[in-house]
């Protein structure tokens, strides 16, 4: 790992425990890119704990939303996992896709799967997301972050701090959790951040709730 993690949140509990694990027996073990250049081609997903890739038709439902043609786009998918997300973006596109992950199998699941697609604008690295995104220098770097953290870590409200620091203002945020943005443990008390994400599309697909956002500048106080 590149970074020391921060201090881990309190997990998901209550009734969003049941939601985290009907995600979990549900997930697929190999997924499809569903557009682009690469369409059809099959993406592993390897056995690990918390390892969700996000669905077809959901990613579907995004890239309706986002447009399918993401020419020139730069892109951070952070928690890579099976890379399903940051993949489908560089193959509607995307000029630069960085993939974040901090499992060492999974990453060279991840490098595998960008040498066999030949895709040279994909770049893997293996670091702590929330770390990686809140260093000074990656402010305004890129169109686009993905946000799909593990759902029984609580990391929902680090994720999305680092990911506004990832984007300028009308850049793009798209985050999957067990419930919508308000009703996530701890909302109230990050109204402040809340406050910096302008809703654009939101959806639902089984027990994952998926949500579009567009940063928005921040009010003084």
């Amino acid at each position: 790992m590149s970074a020391t993690r921060p201090p881990k949140p309190s997990p998901i509990k209550g009734p969003q425990t049941k939601a985290v694990q009907a995600v979990a027996r549900t997930a697929a073990q190999e997924v499809r890119i569903i557009g682009g250049q690469w369409k059809r081609s099959v993406l592993p997903v390897p056995v690990s704990a918390g390892l969700r890739p996000t669905p077809s038709r959901v990613r579907e439902t995004l890239f309706n939303w986002l447009g399918q043609d993401l020419s020139g786009w730069r892109v951070l998918d952070a928690f890579a996992g099976s890379g399903a997300l940051g993949f489908e973006a560089a193959s509607r596109g995307a000029e630069d896709v960085l993939l974040l992950e901090r499992e060492p199998g999974l990453v060279r699941s991840l490098q595998a799967t960008q040498a066999k697609l030949k895709a040279t604008q994909v770049r893997v690295m293996q670091a702590d997301a929330i770390s990686w995104m809140r260093q000074a220098r990656q402010a305004g770097l890129f169109d686009l972050v993905f946000l799909d953290p593990p759902f029984d870590e609580g990391l929902f409200w680090a994720a999305l701090e680092g990911a506004l620091n990832c984007v300028p203002d009308g850049g793009w945020i798209y985050l999957e959790s067990p419930a919508l943005l308000q009703q996530l443990p701890e909302a109230d008390q990050h109204a402040q951040l809340i406050a910096q994400l302008a809703p654009h599309r939101q959806g639902q697909a089984g027990a994952v709730h998926f949500h579009l956002f567009r940063r928005v500048a921040a009010q003084p106080a």
